[in-house]
């Protein structure tokens, strides 16, 4: 899990747990899969980080498609995807990569600052927004769109 103790100090910045769950919950799955890709490229675990986004992807559509059904449902509280795949990407960074992100810390490396992950976190919302227009669209064009 961590490949830390073949480089002393590590050079690359990295995410904690507190910017994924800040940057997924702003910036939307997007961002959650980018964060934790990018964790496992500073944790020298460049497999994992390609897995990520095999993972990322897939996740991505199936949270729109249930965005899409759900907002049929008048009384479902909007507040529960986001905070769902947010809680989800928190718990999966906290547990694969917690001791991975400690002992990249205790070995002198660096996390990437507030402003950075505020930034790519309102890129992500803005990228959500266009992804989430063109999938309207597709869905749409293929005559699937729930009625």
């Amino acid at each position: 899990m961590n490949n830390l103790a073949e480089n002393n100090t590590p050079t690359k910045k990295i995410y904690k747990d507190r910017a994924i769950w800040i940057g997924s919950f702003v910036g939307g799955p997007l961002i959650a899969g980018y964060f934790i890709a990018e964790n496992y490229k500073a944790l020298n675990e460049p497999e994992n980080a390609k897995l990520t986004w095999t993972y990322t992807i897939p996740s991505i559509i199936f949270i729109f498609s249930l965005a899409l059904l759900l907002a049929r449902f008048e009384n479902f509280p909007a507040l529960v995807i986001p905070l769902a795949y947010t809680t989800g990407a928190y718990l999966f960074s906290k547990y694969y990569q917690g001791p991975g992100i400690q002992a990249h810390l205790e070995a002198g490396g660096e996390e990437f600052g507030w402003g950075r992950i505020i930034g790519i976190s309102l890129l992500g919302l803005v990228l959500t927004f266009v992804m989430m227009f063109v999938f309207l669209l597709i869905i749409s064009g293929l005559g699937i769109l729930p009625v």
